[in-house]
């Protein structure tokens, strides 16, 4: 059993009337990559910066591998940070940058210098040290920020929005480096985000936020299958949430379910379907061809829409809007439904 490494004990932080976290709890295991997941102003942001210090909470405890850590100072905490701005000095070299905590505990130079090439081959940068921050690119220069946190060896790595100012096709990129890198160095890394492809493609487990609160935590795929509350499906992804009597006509229960569009399929009025399928009946109100999938919007008999995504393995683009006004038969596999509350 992996020891605990963060325990948020019903940790609230109020500023004023406003309850930017309330009665929050929370465990985070030794060596977890645990990514924080909800919109601005969810919480998330506000957890982290009570972790690393920046902040205080109002009520409640936050305990750090066993000691109390509420009240103590950052620099008194076994925890570094990560930014979205990299917070690099730009009159100083890669080298000094990365090696600059060091050389305030007065670490030897011969010391500095060998841990600090350690760190640069880690980010695979070896042999940029002695160039500046403002001769690498945005990707690198993020890799440089979380090669001078890794350092000091701290015992959790807090990482606030890092991969926010770059592209998609190099935060992409970096989402399969940061990953590689926790795996490497084995140490608790806490992922900030409001971007629910970075932390379905990273994380171990992960807390969806919301209002100040933890709706759900689980593994990207209980998340993502199994949303607990409509936020939930709706954030995470797209859902189609289905209830009162629509739900009833389809499953037999009026309460309420959710449905990935992926889940669903497409066929021709009338078709058969299996005894483990739900099903429900339509017309195309709209296709949208994407390249690798099109998704359509059907409008049901007797009222509300199903959002369906199928991915373009035959089709062509004058293939998929022939469909558009026909009425047509939906179908998914009953374990592909969740119930969630709300």
């Amino acid at each position: 059993m992996s020891e605990t490494a963060i325990l948020f004990k019903n940790v609230s932080r109020h500023f004023g009337e406003v309850k930017a976290v309330d009665n929050v709890e929370l465990e985070i295991k030794d060596g977890e990559f645990f990514s924080m997941l909800g919109p601005s102003g969810s919480g998330k942001t506000t957890c982290l910066r009570m972790i690393a210090g920046f902040d205080r909470p109002t009520a409640g405890q936050i305990i750090l591998y066993g000691d109390d850590v509420s009240n103590l100072p950052p620099y008194e905490r076994p925890v570094n940070t990560v930014f979205q701005d990299y917070a690099l000095f730009p009159h100083m070299s890669i080298e000094e940058n990365i090696g600059y905590g060091l050389m305030i505990k007065g670490v030897s130079k011969p010391e500095r210098k060998k841990r600090v090439d350690e760190m640069l081959e880690l980010v695979q940068l070896t042999g940029f040290g002695a160039r500046k921050p403002s001769q690498l690119s945005g990707g690198q220069r993020q890799r440089i920020a979380l090669a001078r946190a890794l350092i000091n060896h701290p015992k959790v790595l807090l990482l606030d929005e890092p991969l926010g100012a770059l592209d998609l096709k190099l935060r992409q990129q970096m989402q399969v480096e940061l990953k590689n890198i926790q795996r490497e160095v084995g140490i608790t890394f806490i992922f900030v985000t409001h971007d629910q492809e970075e932390a379905l493609t990273m994380s171990d487990r992960i807390a969806v936020f919301s209002q100040g609160k933890i709706e759900q935590i689980g593994s990207p795929a209980e998340v993502y299958e199994h949303p607990s509350t409509p936020f939930v499906a709706g954030f995470v992804g797209t859902s189609n949430l289905v209830s009162g009597e629509t739900a009833e006509r389809i499953t037999g229960s009026p309460k309420r379910f959710s449905v990935r569009p992926e889940k669903i399929h497409l066929a021709q009025a009338g078709d058969k379907v299996e005894s483990d399928m739900f099903s429900t009946d339509g017309t195309v109100r709209d296709v949208v061809y994407l390249g690798l999938y099109t998704r359509y919007l059907v409008e049901m008999n007797g009222g509300g829409d199903l959002v369906v995504v199928e991915q373009n393995l035959k089709t062509t683009s004058m293939d998929v809007t022939k469909i558009k006004g026909q009425s047509v038969r939906l179908f998914w596999k009953k374990d592909h439904v969740s119930y969630v509350g709300g």
